[in-house]
This record gives structure tokens, C-alpha cells and sequence, in this order.
């Protein structure tokens, strides 16, 4: 009994040390130095319990009456520590409902002449849609103009990226270009080519699925479309969409299969310059292509079919994916998903193609964020909520100022995704960091160990990271 008992305590030392020194590794590849230096002392620790058990071991020690006591004290110690921080608490029900659960109040679908975005950049001063929007909304017509003698959504980049501007300009505009040219009716919006070809819903799903997959799709999730996320007007309107500023968009598909794509950690890194305005265009259009693809897969099918993505979009693409499955929204206002963090841009297929819905998850991230408000605290313009979620156009949620979060775009010249870039769940997925994401995922006490933890290896406002060479800055 003795010798299994010594056995086992031996394999919890060298595993825990061996995950110690991958996470010392991974900190040297991700370029993190403090996490490097507090990885190194961590694993000098559990290095250390290791010799000085093997020590014990040889000179009899764990024969000895104390020995047995040490042995079976620290193995309970162990398992309780185990217990605490691998048991799966209780589901967040408002999670499994997806955005069902943060519902409660009625929900008017949103307008998308509203953001932001549709704003700045496609209300002409003296047109009539501009005097007719500013009547019915006088209170953003004064920080709108202001807004727009910056230069527009990312003001002149002349700003952040000195010296190397005129270059760094150069890749994000060559980065948007073709997103701009999937945008096409013929590419967007699709007729049955063709009689309906007879599958079941779950064997149209598995087609589906793995043919977004095969062109390119890191993640995919199906959900019944919910028309309460359905835009009601039109208000991006990209040539050559063929889109009319405030035409109404009509709700007419059954179902939404929504696409993830991962988002370069290097390029993100050094957030808020250049290098993750251009890794944002680049994950759009690779979600244009895909869209677009699969769009087309469906009418060949038989089916209509409509893509969503940077040129067109019908639908808010959070809330989809979160019914679709595909993670939760977080505090910062991005999708968060167990595989990348908010490290992803999404873009979407609606169809009346039969399909079978995936569920939504529970993975932490309401009660995480809770906990971390690390994405508040280091907002450069403060835009992200410290307390708690509120009621917004009928759902829960942490509500971002877009206004002064895009008026922050103005002033440094590039998007920000600073929020992105200090979250905890955005670390790369390494061993020890899949470790820490399944454990987080299911363990409240874990997501409170490893938010403190994070703030300790990385520091309360993790610094920004140097861009790869060819678009420093």
C-alpha cells in the first residue's frame, strides 16, 4: 500500500512539474517575459518538490511513522485541491438558452443605420438622408461631424504608426480591397440553381459543416434564425453590394450557419497600431470567401442562400453565433469561444436550406468576466463597463460606448483591440493554456484562481508586443 501510495505522489510531482516547464516554454515562444520570469520560478518550485521527494525517498524517510503522515497528508492536501478546481460546478442556465437567456424585456430589432460605422462613414453632410436621420437623432450630430474631420473609421494614420504609415497603409488597404469585391449581389445573395436536392436536415448539416470546414472555416455552428437579430433597415452600403441606404431587410430565412475564423495572436500583439487593423481585414475577407462559398454550395443545392460578411451583412452576427453554439458573449463585446478567446471575426450563411441546430454552451465566460474586467481596466478610452450587465434593448449585456471606442479609432489612426489583445482567453492554445480553458470552463473556483494568476504572470495592463518586421511600426 505504501509503494502505491509513494507512486502515486511521484507521478503528480513530475506531471505537475513537466506542465510547470511546458508553460515556462510556451511563455519564451509567446515572447511574454514576465510570464517567462514567473514561469521559470514556478517551475524551479516544482522542480525542487520533486528532488527533495526523491531525496526523502532514498534515504527512507517515507518508511518512517512522520513519513507516512507527510505522504498522506500532502496526497490529501492534493486531492482536495484536485477536487476544488476539476469538479464541474453548477451550468450558468442562462448560457445553455444562448441569448434567449439574457432576454427580459422586449427586443426591437436593430436598425443598422444606427452604428456607428454607417454613421461616419455613408451619411453625406446636406443629403437628404443625413438631414432626415439628424432629425430623428439631433443628439449624435454634433460628435459624429467631430468624428469625421479625423479622416474617417481609422482617421489618417499618421498618427501611431510613425514612421512606417505610408507602408502599414498600404497592407491594410491592399488587405480590404477584395472583401469589397465578394461583396457582388451575385456572390451575396443567391437563388436555388436548380430543383431541391433531398437530403435530411442532418445529412444536409454534415454537408454543410464539413464543407465549410474544407474551404477554410475554423468553426461552425448552425442555429434556427432568430428574426429578433435580423437588421431592420439598411445602412452599410459598400458598392458594389447594390444596397440602398435604408431599405428594409426582410427575415426570411429559417436558418443561420455561422463561421469563425482565428485571428493571428503575433498580429494582435501589438494592438492598438497597425498590425491588427490588418490581421481584422484579412479575417474578413477570409470569412467573405467562405461565406460566399458556401452560399453558393447551398444553391446548388436548391436552396436560397444569403451571405453575411464585411459587405453585407443582414444580421448581428454575435447573437447568431452565440444561439449557433459557437461561444458566449463577453464582457468587451466580442464573441468568446473556448477555442481562441475573442481572438475571431464571424461572418454567416441565412438559408432555407433544412438544417439541424446546434445548442448553445456554457463555457464560464459570464462568470469569468465577471471576476476579471481586465478588458475595462485597460480600455484606452475606457469604453468597456466595469460593473455589472445591464438591460439593453431588452437583453443582459455589458453595453460598450461605441462612440467614444471609435473616437478613439480617430485619434491613434488604427482600430484598437486592445480588449482583444489583454484577455485572458486570448493567450495561444497551448498545453498549459488548454489546461487552464478546460478548467476555467466547467470550475468557478479556477476561473478566480487563474484570473488572479493572469494578472500575475502578465501583469494588470499587459503591454503591447512588438508587430512581426514587415509591418513594424
Amino acid at each position: 500500500m505504501l509503494s502505491v501510495l509513494i507512486f502515486i505522489a511521484a507521478l503528480v510531482l513530475i506531471v505537475q512539474a513537466l506542465i510547470g516547464l511546458s508553460f515556462f516554454i510556451s511563455s519564451i515562444r509567446e515572447r511574454e517575459q514576465r510570464a517567462t520570469n514567473f514561469a521559470a520560478l514556478q517551475f524551479a518550485v516544482m522542480l525542487s518538490g520533486v528532488l527533495v521527494f526523491f531525496f526523502l525517498l532514498r534515504v527512507g524517510f517515507f518508511a518512517t511513522g512522520i513519513g507516512v503522515a507527510v505522504l498522506i497528508c500532502g496526497l490529501v492536501a492534493g486531492a482536495a485541491g484536485a477536487f476544488l478546481l476539476l469538479r464541474k460546478s453548477g451550468e450558468n442556465p442562462r448560457a445553455l438558452e444562448g441569448t434567449r437567456g439574457l432576454i427580459v424585456g422586449e427586443v426591437q430589432r436593430s436598425d443598422e443605420r444606427e452604428i456607428v460605422f454607417a454613421r461616419n462613414v455613408y451619411l453625406e453632410p446636406g443629403s437628404k438622408e443625413y438631414e432626415e436621420f439628424y432629425e430623428k437623432h439631433p443628439e449624435w450630430e454634433e460628435v459624429d461631424a467631430k468624428r469625421r474631420e479625423v479622416g474617417g473609421p481609422l482617421g489618417t494614420m499618421e498618427k501611431i504608426d510613425k514612421p512606417q504609415e505610408v507602408s502599414n497603409r498600404a497592407a491594410l488597404m491592399a488587405s480590404g480591397f477584395l472583401a469589397m469585391q465578394l461583396g457582388t449581389p451575385d456572390k451575396v445573395k443567391l437563388e436555388p440553381r436548380g430543383p431541391s436536392i433531398e437530403l435530411t436536415p442532418e445529412e444536409a448539416t454534415e454537408r454543410v459543416r464539413g464543407y465549410a470546414r474544407n474551404v477554410g472555416a475554423a468553426l461552425v455552428g448552425v442555429t434556427a434564425l432568430d428574426p429578433r437579430w435580423v437588421y431592420s433597415h439598411r445602412g452599410m452600403v459598400r458598392a458594389p453590394s447594390g444596397d440602398v441606404w435604408g431599405q428594409e431587410i426582410e427575415a426570411g430565412h429559417r436558418y443561420a450557419i455561422v463561421f469563425a475564423q482565428e485571428m493571428s495572436r503575433d498580429m494582435i500583439a501589438p494592438a492598438p497600431h497597425t498590425s491588427s487593423a490588418i490581421e481584422s481585414m484579412n479575417r474578413y475577407v477570409n470569412g467573405a470567401v467562405i461565406a460566399d462559398q458556401v452560399a453558393s454550395y447551398v444553391a446548388n443545392l436548391g436552396y436560397s442562400a444569403t451571405a453575411n460578411h464585411l459587405s453585407h451583412y443582414d444580421g448581428l452576427m454575435v447573437p447568431l453565433a452565440v444561439d449557433a453554439g459557437l461561444g458566449e458573449l463577453g464582457r468587451l463585446g466580442y464573441l468568446m469561444t473556448k477555442e481562441f478567446g475573442p481572438r475571431q471575426r464571424l461572418s454567416a450563411v441565412t438559408t432555407d436550406l433544412p438544417l439541424v441546430p446546434d445548442k448553445p454552451v456554457d463555457i464560464g465566460v459570464e462568470d469569468f468576466c465577471r471576476i476579471c474586467v481586465k478588458c475595462a481596466v485597460c480600455c484606452p478610452s475606457q469604453s468597456i463597463p466595469h460593473g455589472e450587465q445591464e438591460e439593453v434593448n431588452g437583453s443582459l449585456r455589458w453595453k460598450l460606448d461605441e462612440i467614444t471606442c471609435f473616437a478613439f479609432w480617430g485619434k491613434v489612426g488604427t482600430d484598437c483591440n486592445v480588449c482583444m489583445r489583454v484577455c485572458p482567453w486570448s493567450h495561444a492554445r497551448t498545453l498549459p493554456h488548454q489546461i487552464i480553458v478546460w478548467m476555467v470552463a466547467r470550475n468557478r473556483t479556477a476561473r478566480r484562481l487563474f484570473s488572479w494568476m493572469d494578472d500575475v504572470f502578465y501583469g494588470k495592463r499587459p503591454g503591447r508586443k512588438a508587430p512581426p518586421t514587415w509591418v513594424a511600426d
